[in-house]
């Protein structure tokens, strides 16, 4: 893991320090304009590249766009005071075959997309902004009328996507108010998420303890569907010095779901993954393996700030797919009245088992050491009927709870190693102690 975060390092810093730059203001784009400029903007970017390349740069000023598309050697560049802001209008994101919620499909573009590029750079200061909030009432409305509504029935578009690429950096920008996901990467290797601040409103959480789970709310105050980062089938991905707060997932680790998950090619396994110095102000979990995920192994959290009502270890076991979680680790961790270590247990929205039987899910080799801080629950750990749950160690871990049981499932090696809650050590059962 040391080396891949070597690796990663120094390929995200091999800038080329005499590239070309291209002022949007220089190439015909009006700042602060109400006119959305896509077909403008995107037509600097393609000039860039049929130069050889370069920086695209947005100056200071409001830009307004619909879906833009990367091309190979540029990178965009966010200036001090610079925002681009998405279009209010759906039809400035014309449908594309897109990955959305595991699977590649008709769907909508996000504000800036990247496809089978080598070597993709997005930089800041500047702001992406996906004025999200026409797209937020709309999801809203329709949720109202059929409170089982999925996420898909009312398009949205993503603020950043980047599908096949090979190199990815992302850093120092900030993203707001996107009107689905934030940062989408699928099928990528190589990719660096560093200084990022993704900023979404989030209302009040909804509970997500117990078999209760949080699909039905309506809440105005909140962007729907505002994952901060999806890494969907990606290998060797760094994310470090994010601050995140949004009104769904955090970083959530994705691939497939249903009973033939694992025989979906389009869907490799995500793979070493490094989430460092990170700030989790607001969402539905730090690091989420669902809602559709298959493989997710080679996982390290550390070093990270976990605020108020957010779970640490969010595992979502669908009882239509079979889920293999394992080499997981969270370590070093600070709670600030976080809402649980754990919420690993059965996750069930819209599953469908197409008349299989019921697959097997296996969590394995989780280590979770060196919390401190407070909390609302210890959380849950248990999955469906028939999952395996096996090694699952609990060290050096003060912590102040609102909750002090831990309610465990069918865990096998469930180990607690210098554990206090609330003063005292810790005493589980079915679990060892040493």
């Amino acid at each position: 893991m040391r080396l891949l975060l070597l690796g990663l390092s120094l390929s995200a810093v091999s800038l080329t320090a005499d590239a070309k730059d291209f002022s949007l203001v220089e190439h015909g784009v009006t700042a602060n304009s109400d006119d959305v400029q896509t077909a403008a903007i995107q037509a600097v970017i393609d000039k860039a590249a049929e130069q050889g390349g370069g920086r695209v740069v947005v100056p200071r000023g409001v830009f307004r766009s619909g879906a833009l598309w990367l091309r190979a050697g540029v990178d965009l560049h966010l200036a001090e005071g610079a925002v681009l802001r998405g279009s209010g209008d759906i039809s400035d994101f014309p449908t594309c075959q897109t990955r959305i919620e595991g699977k590649v499909q008709p769907w909508r573009p996000a504000l800036v997309n990247a496809k089978s590029l080598n070597s993709v750079r997005v930089t800041g200061p500047g702001v992406l902004d996906g004025a999200g909030k026409p797209y937020w009432a709309a999801f809203w409305k329709r949720r109202a009328e059929n409170p089982k509504c999925t996420n898909l029935e009312v398009e949205r578009p993503r603020l950043m996507y980047f599908d096949g690429c090979d190199g990815v950096d992302v850093r120092d920008v900030t993203l707001k108010d996107s009107g689905f996901w934030n940062l989408h990467v699928y099928r990528c290797k190589g990719v660096v998420l560093e200084g990022v601040t993704i900023t979404a409103p989030h209302g009040d959480p909804p509970k997500i303890t117990g078999d209760a789970q949080p699909w039905d709310e309506v809440s105005i105050d909140r962007a729907p569907s505002s994952d901060g980062i999806d890494v969907d089938s990606c290998q060797d991905v760094v994310i470090r010095r994010c601050t995140i707060s949004v009104g769904d997932d955090c970083i959530a680790l994705k691939g497939t779901k249903g009973p033939l998950a694992m025989e979906d090619a389009s869907s490799p396994p995500v793979e070493n993954v490094v989430v460092e110095d990170c700030d989790f102000q607001s969402g539905h979990g730090v690091l989420t393996c669902g809602s559709e995920a298959t493989i997710v192994r080679n996982v390290v959290v550390r070093d990270c700030r976990v605020g108020p009502a957010i779970p640490l270890v969010r595992l979502k076991l669908r009882p239509d797919t079979p889920q293999l979680y394992e080499n997981l680790v969270f370590e070093r961790i600070t709670l600030d009245g976080a809402q649980a270590i754990f919420d690993v247990k059965p996750w069930t929205q819209f599953f469908d088992l197409q008349g299989a039987e019921p697959p097997k899910s296996v969590v394995r080799d989780v280590v979770v050491r060196g919390l401190r801080g407070t909390v609302r629950s210890l959380g849950e750990l248990r999955g469906n009927e028939g999952d395996e749950i096996k090694n699952v160690t609990l060290e050096d871990i003060e912590v102040e709870a609102r909750g002090s049981r831990l309610r465990v499932g069918d865990v096998e090696g469930l180990v607690f190693k210098d554990v206090v809650v609330n003063g005292v050590p810790y005493e589980a059962e079915g679990a060892e102690h040493e």
